[in-house]
């Protein structure tokens, strides 16, 4: 949605609330809403960005669906695709496995090698570098499709385990990229070849793969299935204090709360922060179990990030400045460092949003440069700073919002 088209539905959304004589909190109530979030949609700081939504609104108010939709074309984002996305669903086009079935199986193959590769896999998926990702797994993905039908069955489950491990870094990099589909089918192979190693909690962490797909499709229903099944499943190796089943049930529970909160259901979501932090003080620091970085201090990043959603800023803000990320990845400092803007968006503080976006871009300038949550916030932010400063015109153009 531009920018002069957010402004005129925030106007025109409002003047229908007045007429009928609603005060926010009363309208915001009736769209199962928070206040906030009806202040900044009025105010043309936050866009409306479902269908779905933009519906009930406009039924509250009692104006045809068509007045409102005259001023926000909801469409798909007009950004360029990021760089590198476009290969790696080549990467999941191609048929490696059929290949391998149909090759002559003549190689021995370095079973090291392809484990150092595989770990480096995720050092890169860590660091959101996602091009020199793409070049890995574009040679990794089919010798590891390879070499785990080239030796006998009983020598297959180390293969598998590597083949799982790979399809979920490509898996969680091509989310980050926004490409949601092809995501969803690198956790799918990732959970298959779990199965195929019979390793339950590599098939929990495919899991959890799976609901942040969910979660950026925006398929909040499915997350809550997906990652509560799950934690069902993993109860009775959590309840012994497995401390990889605790750390699966915490980022599982992390994922339901985030869908909670996008869903507006803010008891629930706060809940599934306290069930998750709960879990991470039986674990006693932070951990990197399966490559979820669950920990105390994953739950507090978590926190913003839900406070966030629910439009809650002033308690995301006051939760970030307890947070020391810097023991985490630098994706995960990056993603902490984008909620901290959108909470400052929200207050609009523009120079603020700004900085922290700076910050953001100065860890993983990849991350930033291709999140969709980024350009959501450009957007924004280029409503709010009119017209923008040159801190804001640099980081539009790096991102491909200008």
């Amino acid at each position: 949605m531009s920018n002069e088209y957010q402004k005129a539905l925030g106007r025109k959304i409002a003047q229908h609330r007045k007429r009928r004589g609603l005060s926010q909190r009363e309208f915001a109530g009736l769209v199962d809403r928070s206040e906030a979030w009806v202040s900044q949609v009025e105010r043309g700081v936050r866009r409306i960005d479902r269908m779905s939504v933009l519906e009930a609104v406009a039924d509250v108010l009692e104006v045809p669906l068509s007045e409102l939709a005259a001023e926000s074309p909801i469409v798909a984002s007009t950004a360029e695709e990021a760089p590198g996305s476009s290969r790696l669903r080549l990467v999941l086009s191609r048929a490696h496995a059929l290949s391998a079935i149909l090759g002559n199986g003549d190689d021995s193959p370095d079973v090291d090698d392809l484990r150092q590769r595989a770990e480096q896999s995720w050092s890169l998926t860590h660091a959101a570098r996602y091009m020199d990702l793409t070049e890995l797994l574009e040679v990794l993905v089919p010798d590891l499709e390879a070499a785990a039908r080239s030796v006998p069955n009983g020598e297959r489950v180390p293969l598998f385990r590597l083949l799982n491990s790979t399809y979920q870094a490509c898996s969680s990099a091509l989310t980050k990229l926004g490409e949601y589909e092809a995501a969803w089918i690198a956790a799918d192979r990732a959970i298959t070849a779990a199965e195929r190693a019979d390793d339950p909690l590599l098939m929990a962490a495919g899991e959890f793969r799976l609901c942040l797909t969910f979660q950026g499709a925006g398929y909040y229903e499915q997350v809550e299935a997906t990652a509560g099944t799950s934690c069902e499943a993993l109860s009775r190796l959590a309840e012994q204090g497995d401390y990889e089943a605790l750390s699966l049930v915490g980022a599982l529970t992390l994922q339901r709360a985030v869908a909670a909160a996008r869903r507006n259901e803010a008891t629930a979501a706060y809940r599934h922060i306290a069930q998750a932090r709960s879990v991470a003080e039986r674990l006693g620091g932070d951990r990197n179990d399966y490559n979820t970085e669950f920990g105390p201090t994953n739950v507090a990043l978590h926190e913003v990030g839900v406070a966030v959603e629910l439009g809650d800023a002033g308690v995301a803000l006051r939760a970030a400045d307890g947070v020391d990320a810097s023991g985490l990845s630098s994706e995960r400092q990056g993603r902490f460092l984008i909620d901290v803007a959108r909470a400052h968006l929200q207050r609009r503080s523009a120079d603020a949003a700004i900085s922290a976006l700076e910050r953001a871009e100065r860890i993983t300038p990849e991350q930033v440069r291709s999140h969709p949550l980024v350009r959501q916030a450009l957007g924004d932010l280029l409503t709010v700073q009119d017209p923008p400063g040159p801190a804001l015109q640099g980081l539009a153009r790096r991102t491909g919002a200008l």
